[in-house]
This record gives structure tokens, C-alpha cells and sequence, in this order.
């Protein structure tokens, strides 16, 4: 874990389609502040600003490699962060070099030193240029082997806070269907199966965020059912999809017009999850509701 004022440096670099670029989506799920394709010289400035921010940045992974400008400068720069007393580590990603060349052809990507066509040389002659680079390295992955998500299981392991008790942000989101299906929904749950306020007249203009909308949801033997079965489902996902590497996971839970019951759900699975994890709660479509609320 960090110390207060400290910062955690990650220098990510290695092959070309070796992974890089997985990698660093997998940090900045994970918290890292990250900049991509970074010129070496800019090292020191952006270490500074970072050292600036009040404690807002305390893990940075910036990305170089031979792309960049200036990248036989990054020794020299590396050797300036060590004189100004900036802990560092460099992740190192490699891979076989017929696994670097039928990754090329999948993509049909041009290597960044493959100006003459053939993409075999030019990672031959990466690997040369990064070899005193790779003798550096504290962490090194060979990818040839891997899925994107077993790198990605592997980073979670060697980068993740190893105290945070809540590796995991959880928004629950209540919709109308008649509204449509949020699109950024990893669960979307249908609950226009409950019994439905908006047929009892005292509760019809009110909304799930009313406790007597709630009570009446509720009161039911088939909500009570629903409840049980979905939370235990929801407490055995959760760890799972954090098992995974996932960092920000969204349940949609969805009835007619995002009024009533989906609203009451979300409140109650709220209850239910606010102790184990960090939560954000939010009703999309009461604005719908209130802008024809009567008076």
C-alpha cells in the first residue's frame, strides 16, 4: 500500500503487441492515473504535477516504448527519478516472436520499426533496442501464452491495493422500460412481474421512494421470493466478476416507468450491500415522473 504523500510509479513498456495496451486499461480500472505513449523527457514534469495534486494522484502508470518520441532518453530519465528520491517499477510485457508476428497479421497492424515490411525484423530489432530496458525491469510477463483476461487477472494480483476491503464500485440503477434499456447495464433485472402501485390510486402519482410505495411492494409473498433468490444471486456474482478483475459493475433493474417498484428495489438492495460495498445509487427516470407529478 502507498504511504500518505507517496506515489506509486509504474513504468509499463516491452514488445509491440505484446499487451501494452490491455495493460494499461487494467490500471486505470484499478486506480492508476495513466498516460499512454509517453515522451521519455516528460517523465520528471509529469511526476511533479502528480506530487502537486494534494494526494488526488497517488498511483501513476505511464506507458513508453519505442513509439515515442525521445525513447532512448528513458535510461537517463530513469536515472534522474533515482537521484530525486521517486521510487519506481517497470512492468516489462514480451512475447514469442511467431506469436508477436501472427498477432500483427490478426490485426494488420504496422510495427512501429517496420518501415521496410517485415514485421519478423522489426521485432527483432525491438527486442535488441529494449534489452537493456528488459535487464531493468522488476516485473516481467510473457504474454505469448495468455488471454487478455489472464493478463488481466495477473495485473489485478500484482497491482491491486492488497487492503482495499471494497475492490469493487456496485451502481444499482432503477429504469422505466418504456424508456428504454441503459446501455451500459451489465445486469438488467425485470421486475414488471411484482404487483404494481400505479393501480392503487393513494399510491399511483407517488413514487418508490415513498415509504408507503415501499411497504406496499414489499407486503407481497412474490417480492419476499424475488428478494431472496436475487440477493443471493447478486452475493454470488459480485465476488466472481471481482475474482475476474472487474472494478465498476451496473444493475439495472427495470419496471414499467422507472417509478415505483424498480425504484423500491434498488432502495431496498441498496440496504442490503451499502456494508460490503461502495455503492452508488440512481434512479433514472424520476425526473420523468416529477415533471408530470401533479401538484
Amino acid at each position: 500500500m502507498e504511504k500518505t504523500g507517496d506515489i506509486r510509479l509504474v513504468i509499463v513498456t516491452g514488445l509491440s503487441g505484446a499487451g501494452k495496451t490491455q495493460a494499461i486499461r487494467c490500471l486505470e480500472d484499478l486506480g492508476f492515473f495513466c498516460v499512454d505513449n509517453l515522451p521519455a523527457m516528460l517523465i520528471p514534469k509529469i511526476t511533479e504535477l502528480c506530487q502537486q495534486s494534494g494526494g488526488k494522484v497517488k498511483r501513476v502508470a505511464l506507458v513508453i516504448d519505442v513509439r515515442g518520441l525521445f525513447f532512448d532518453s528513458l535510461s537517463e530519465e530513469l536515472k534522474k527519478l533515482s537521484k530525486q528520491g521517486i521510487k519506481y517499477e517497470i512492468l516489462f510485457l514480451e512475447a514469442s516472436d511467431a506469436v508477436l508476428v501472427r498477432r500483427f497479421k490478426e490485426t494488420r497492424r504496422q510495427h512501429p520499426l517496420g518501415e521496410d515490411g517485415s514485421v519478423l525484423e522489426a521485432i527483432r530489432s525491438e527486442r535488441v533496442r529494449l534489452q537493456e530496458l528488459r535487464g531493468l525491469a522488476n516485473i516481467i510477463i510473457d504474454t505469448s501464452d495468455m488471454t487478455p483476461r489472464l493478463l488481466k487477472e495477473n495485473l489485478c494480483q500484482l497491482f491491486r491495493v492488497v487492503d482495499d476491503s471494497r475492490p469493487i464500485t456496485i451502481s444499482l440503477l432503477s429504469f422505466g422500460y418504456k424508456y428504454g434499456i441503459p446501455l451500459d447495464a451489465d445486469l438488467v433485472i425485470d421486475v414488471r412481474f411484482l404487483p404494481n402501485p400505479n393501480y392503487v390510486e393513494e399510491l399511483k402519482h407517488l413514487t418508490g421512494l415513498d415509504p408507503a410505495v415501499s411497504r406496499y411492494v414489499f407486503s407481497h409473498p412474490v417480492t419476499k421470493s424475488f428478494m431472496r433468490r436475487f440477493v443471493s444471486l447478486v452475493q454470488f456474482l459480485i465476488p466472481n466478476y471481482v475474482k475476474e478483475g472487474k472494478t465498476h459493475l451496473v444493475i439495472a433493474i427495470g419496471c414499467t416507468g422507472g417509478q415505483h417498484r424498480s425504484v423500491a428495489i434498488v432502495e431496498r438492495l441498496g440496504e442490503l450491500l451499502r456494508r460490503s460495498y461502495r455503492l452508488q445509487l440512481h434512479h433514472r427516470d424520476l425526473p420523468h415522473v416529477r415533471a408530470v407529478k401533479p401538484a
